[in-house]
C-alpha cells in the first residue's frame, strides 16, 4: 500500500483501526476519563477536610487561581471598603471634635464637613494623589495616627495586588499551554519490536533547552461492593530526557514487564484504562517550571500506523510542518500482540544467553558451596 495516498489527519477526525472489538463501543455507556485531553481532571470534592480553613491558610495560592474576573472583583471591593472604613473613621473624628457644627473652629481636617468630604480626603490619602482643599492638620492626634496606619494600609494591598497579579501573568499554565502532544498515540514496529510512540512539541520560538518525560498507566477498578480503586503503573520511556527544539517521539517498547504487552489490536478495545503522559520542564525565560500533561484511553490508539515526517533538511535552517503534527499514516504492523508475536518468533542468540544466565549463576554457587564442604572436611580430617 502506498502511504502517501493512506494520510489520516487525526486531529479533525475520529478513526478507529484497531479491530472488531471496537464495533459497538459507543453503543453503551460513555466512558468517562481519569485526565481530560488539556491534562485537568474530573473530580469533585465533597466535604473536604477543613472546608475554607485550608485556603485562607493559603490565601495567595488561592487568589492566583482565581479566574481573572474574581480577582479584579475583589482587588476593586478591597480598594473601596478601604476608602469605605477610613472615611467611617474621619467622618467619626469629626463628628466627636464637633467640626460638622462649628465651621470656626480649627478642625482635624481641614473641610472635611460631611461624609463624602471624609470619603474623598480618604481616597485621596489612600492613592496619594496629593492633598489641595483637604488637608490633615496637627489639632488631632488621633485623626494622625488614623492617617498613618492608612498610609501603611495601602502600600500593603498595593504589595499584595502586584504581587498576585505578576504570579498570575507568569502563571505555569499559560506557558504549559505552547506545549503540546498529539491527538493520539500509534503502534508500529520499531527495530524489529512493537513500540507505543506518541509525539510532543514546542510551539514557541524561544524553545525550551530540555525537560524529562513521564508516561504512567491508570486503570481505575470498580469493585463489586461499589468501591472504586485506581492503580498506576509506570511505563519504561526511551530518550526520557528531550530537547524540544524540534518535536520528539516519545517511545514505549511493548516488552515482557510492559502493561501492555499482552495487549493486542482487539484485546486494547476492551481494556479499561488511561495512558496518562507528562512533560515537565523549566521555561528559558522565566526560570519556572511547568508540566504539560494529557491523557489517552484505548480509542485513542491507532494500531498500525506512524507520524508523518514533520521535519525537514535546508540549506541554513530545519524546517518543521507543524500542519503534519497529528496526521499519521498506515504502515505494515503485526496485528497480534508483542506477546503473541515474541512467542511466534524464533529465539536470538541474546536472548538464549539471557535465559541462561541464571542457570550459569546457580552453577556457580553451587560449585563453590561444594568446594566449602570440601575443605571443611579436610580440616576435620586433618584435627
Amino acid at each position: 500500500m502506498d502511504q502517501q495516498q493512506c494520510i489520516i489527519d487525526t486531529h479533525h477526525i475520529t478513526t478507529h483501526t484497531m479491530g472488531r472489538g471496537d464495533l459497538g463501543r459507543g453503543e453503551g455507556k460513555k466512558r468517562l476519563r481519569y485526565m481530560l485531553k488539556d491534562g485537568s481532571c474530573p473530580v469533585v470534592f465533597h466535604q473536604s477536610p477543613g472546608q475554607w480553613s485550608f485556603f485562607l491558610a493559603d490565601i495567595f495560592t488561592t487568589l492566583v487561581e482565581l479566574r481573572w474576573r474574581v480577582m479584579l472583583l475583589i482587588f476593586c471591593l478591597s480598594y473601596v471598603l478601604s476608602w469605605l472604613f477610613f472615611s467611617v473613621l474621619y467622618f467619626l473624628i469629626a463628628y466627636v471634635h464637633k467640626d460638622l457644627e462649628d465651621h470656626d473652629s480649627a478642625p482635624c481636617v481641614a473641610n472635611v464637613r460631611s461624609f463624602t468630604s471624609a470619603f474623598l480626603y480618604s481616597m485621596s490619602t489612600q492613592a496619594t494623589i496629593g492633598y489641595g482643599f483637604r488637608v490633615m492638620t496637627e489639632n488631632c492626634m488621633v485623626a494622625i495616627v488614623v492617617m498613618t496606619i492608612q498610609a501603611l494600609m495601602s502600600c500593603f494591598i498595593d504589595t499584595v495586588v502586584i504581587g498576585i497579579t505578576v504570579a498570575k501573568m507568569a502563571c505555569a499554565r499559560k506557558r504549559a499551554q505552547t506545549v503540546g502532544f498529539s491527538s493520539c498515540a500509534v503502534v508500529n514496529t520499531r527495530d524489529g519490536a512493537l513500540c507505543l510512540v506518541w509525539r510532543i512539541a514546542d510551539f514557541r520560538r524561544n524553545h525550551i533547552l530540555e525537560g524529562t518525560a513521564r508516561a504512567q498507566l491508570v486503570r481505575p477498578t470498580k469493585h463489586p461492593s461499589g468501591m472504586i480503586s485506581v492503580t498506576y503503573q509506570d511505563l519504561d520511556i526511551q530518550s526520557r530526557h528531550l530537547i524540544l527544539a524540534t518535536p520528539a517521539s516519545i517511545v514505549h517498547k511493548l516488552e515482557p514487564g510492559s502493561p501492555l504487552y499482552s495487549l493486542g489490536p482487539d484485546s486494547l478495545t476492551e481494556e479499561d484504562f488511561d495512558l496518562v503522559v507528562s512533560f515537565t520542564y523549566t521555561g528559558d525565560s522565566t526560570g519556572i517550571l511547568h508540566q504539560t500533561r494529557t491523557s489517552y484511553t484505548p480509542a485513542d490508539i491507532r494500531w498500525g500506523q506512524r507520524f508523518q515526517d514533520m521535519v525537514q533538511v535546508g540549506r541554513r535552517h530545519y524546517k518543521v510542518d507543524y500542519a503534519l503534527f497529528h496526521q499519521t499514516t498506515w504502515v505494515q504492523t503485526p496485528m497480534v500482540s508483542a506477546q503473541e508475536g515474541d512467542r511466534g518468533r524464533p529465539p536470538t542468540t541474546e536472548s538464549i544467553v539471557q535465559s541462561q544466565q541464571p542457570f550459569v549463576r546457580s552453577s556457580r554457587k553451587f560449585r563453590r558451596s561444594l568446594a566449602d564442604v570440601s575443605e571443611e572436611v579436610v580440616q576435620e580430617a586433618w584435627l
